[in-house]
């Protein structure tokens, strides 16, 4: 089980950092899962990751009370509506697609308001 969540949680970091280069590919979230997966496999990598100086910090943060850095929060949810606007303006979809749209988008709005700041 220990190689099996040291395998994943590499992978885990392979994934977050194609997500730095494709914009659709979310980073934290990966890193998060590595993270977790190395406190099960590897104290030496979960150590390295937590004290890695780009993401070290925002890590640390989520680990320890869930924080979401103001930064990290305004970004997210000013690029969540710049994306419901572009689909609204460019895709052109029915009333019905557009609410439900914008339904399902206004969940991780929430949950990303909800945390505590950092």
């Amino acid at each position: 089980m220990r190689i099996l969540c040291l395998c994943l949680g590499w992978l885990m970091v392979a994934l977050a950092i194609a997500g730095v280069f494709l914009p659709l590919l979310p980073t934290t979230p990966f890193l998060l899962l590595a993270a977790g997966l190395f406190a099960r496999s590897s104290p030496r990598f979960e150590h390295w990751l937590l004290n890695h100086p780009l993401f070290g910090d925002t890590l640390r943060r989520w680990r320890e009370n869930g924080a979401i850095s103001t930064r990290a929060k305004s970004t997210s949810v000013a690029l969540i509506v710049a994306s419901y606007a572009l689909f609204v303006l460019f895709g052109s979809p029915s009333a019905m697609l557009a609410a439900i749209v914008a339904t399902v988008m206004i969940f991780p709005v929430l949950f990303i308001l909800s945390r505590p700041g950092g």
